[in-house]
């Protein structure tokens, strides 16, 4: 078992539990950092990969995400160790098993996430009437299918270029993770007058200095096709990507996946962070010296909990659209204005704002911050 705890701080995590049900090969583990603010909403990963270290730096991501936006959630992250292709049948009998194991699990709502989605979040909310990103059919606002995550990017990009003087139309922009975050944010961009330039998925990059065709790679990627098989453009390995010219890059995957090792390679004005903690402490550093604006993550990639946040609360899919803009807008103005300020790294503003946001609320909690 991983010592998480060694991450822990006065902020959380309020509860890690493990789960193992043998009969059905689930293993999962969710980790509920703090929910001074309310009920902790997060994702529900799947990968072969997974950590419970993992689940704990996404809760905490979570935790300020929802205190930067001004929603009433705290922060939470599950993660279940399996092959997110595995056939629909056994992927639906693990996600209805894990669904079970939490339903005492009150504190926590689970979201779609990296290997999940609204279909997986409808399985959850039939055994335990709590899930978030759940289809139409039933109610919900499929925050993966109209794109909330990917629509707020394209708000904080819309805010940051200013700082670097940038025109949006036409500018170059690759998408590491072409999946349901990285692919709406191109679209919204496209939208804008910017160009894709690159991008690239688990099987490789794919690359035309003179743009591509963004809604036939999306109509490509959505009939379960790799890049690698798109008819046009250049392709080359996974990590091609990092080296690719651009003015906005934007990494949609997995975290740290830009790191001291390799953050000189990009080439690059502007980042805004698609995947949560895609970006090592020291990595940012040395984009910062380099003139590189990084947008942090829970600032840029708020959207789908807004949306997820509007949707439990009875909101309507205009709602969630008008909140991600004008929250996002706000709280990236306010970063970015107060890293100037006080000459501080976006991060580190960013994490002042959602701090005081938290142990606020804290302080009203007996149990989290408060008098016992």
């Amino acid at each position: 078992m991983e010592d998480v705890f060694a991450l822990a701080d006065d902020l959380g995590p309020l509860k890690i539990v493990h789960i193992h049900r043998p009969q059905v090969g689930l293993r999962a583990a969710v980790a509920v950092d703090n929910v001074a603010c309310g009920p902790a909403i997060g994702g529900v990963r799947m990968a072969p990969d997974v950590s419970t270290e993992e689940a704990f730096r996404l809760s905490r991501a979570m935790t300020l995400k929802n205190a930067a936006a001004g929603l009433a959630h705290g922060g939470g992250k599950s993660v279940i160790y399996g092959d997110p292709k595995m056939p629909p049948r056994e992927k639906e009998r693990l996600i209805r098993a894990f669904a079970a194991a939490i339903a005492d699990l009150s504190e926590y709502i689970p979201g779609p996430d990296m290997g999940t989605d609204e279909r997986a979040m409808g399985w959850i909310e039939d055994e335990i009437g709590r899930a978030v990103g759940l289809p139409r059919e039933i109610g919900g606002i499929p925050l993966d299918e109209i794109g909330a995550t990917g629509f707020g990017l394209a708000a904080a990009i819309e805010v940051a270029r200013a700082d670097i003087g940038l025109e949006l139309k036409g500018a170059r922009v690759a998408v590491q993770g072409f999946g349901s975050v990285g692919k709406h944010a191109a679209r919204f961009l496209a939208k804008a007058g910017a160009v894709l330039v690159a991008a690239s998925d688990s099987g490789g990059t794919l690359a035309d200095p003179k743009g591509l065709d963004v809604a036939a790679l999306i109509a490509h990627k959505e009939r379960g096709a790799p890049l690698s098989s798109f008819p046009r453009g250049e392709k080359s390995a996974r990590d091609a990507i990092i080296g690719v010219e651009c003015d906005i890059w934007i990494p949609a995957a997995r975290p740290d996946v830009i790191h001291a090792d390799n953050a000189r390679r990009l080439r690059t004005r502007l980042m805004a962070q698609g995947a949560n903690i895609p970006c090592t402490p020291d990595a940012e550093g040395i984009l910062a010296e380099r003139g590189v604006l990084v947008i942090p993550d829970f600032i840029a990639n708020a959207g789908g909990v807004i949306c997820a946040a509007t949707e439990f609360h009875g909101g309507t899919e205009s709602q969630a659209f008008s909140a991600i803009d004008e929250k996002i807008r706000a709280n990236t103005r306010a970063v970015l204005n107060e890293a100037k300020r006080a000459k501080i790294l976006p991060r580190a503003a960013a994490m002042a704002l959602a701090e005081r946001r938290v142990r606020a609320a804290m302080q009203l909690r007996r149990w989290q911050g408060g008098a016992a």
